[in-house]
């Protein structure tokens, strides 16, 4: 039996396309970037949430590159990325940039949930495997990322990035910085 021919994969790839749907219905339809007045007194968490109600706009790289934000809890961001033939490499697969950008976001924002107000945070260094192809076959992939410690000045973060069918195409890690930012 193929992956494609499993009732239990398409049953998950159905819930992941309503779930997506469901959540698009929220998002403001403008994409952008916050303004310090918008996330003004507002926890990593509240600002995240803020963005799955349609309060705050979702970031231009998620339309650029076809994903969004799923969920959002204290110490976890799940993204939802679409493998498109625009994001091919040269041997006709989905570039590894297009994964370690989807990772990078669960894996940020899993940090960003766990941060009081005023707190900012930047990706320090980031390592990502990649153990499976992605081609525009693959109709979804979602990126879920996890905090493993989070501290004063430096947070640590995995995430893995899985089929409908529960295929790992990569894994990856951080080491987030964070910190106070500059006032403007």
């Amino acid at each position: 039996m193929t992956a494609a021919a499993n009732p239990a994969h398409e049953d998950v790839l159905h819930q992941w396309i309503e779930e997506e749907k469901a959540v698009r219905a929220r998002f403001r339809p403008d994409h952008g970037v916050a303004t310090m007045a918008e996330i003004a007194g507002l926890s990593g968490l509240e600002q995240m949430q803020a963005m799955m109600d349609g309060k705050l706009p979702p970031p231009p790289i998620a339309q650029t590159l076809d994903f969004t934000l799923i969920s959002v809890r204290k110490g976890e961001a799940i993204f939802q990325g679409t493998p498109k033939f625009r994001h091919y490499n040269p041997l006709g697969t989905v570039h590894g940039g297009w994964y370690a950008t989807l990772l990078d976001s669960a894996l940020g924002c899993s940090v960003h949930t766990t941060l009081d107000p005023g707190r900012g945070y930047t990706t320090l260094e980031l390592k990502v495997n990649l153990v499976r192809a992605l081609n525009d076959k693959v109709p979804l992939v979602r990126a879920i990322g996890r905090t493993r410690h989070v501290g004063r000045q430096m947070a640590t973060a995995e995430a893995d990035l899985v089929g409908h069918d529960g295929k790992l195409y990569a894994h990856a890690s951080t080491t987030c910085l964070v910190f106070d930012p500059p006032k403007r």
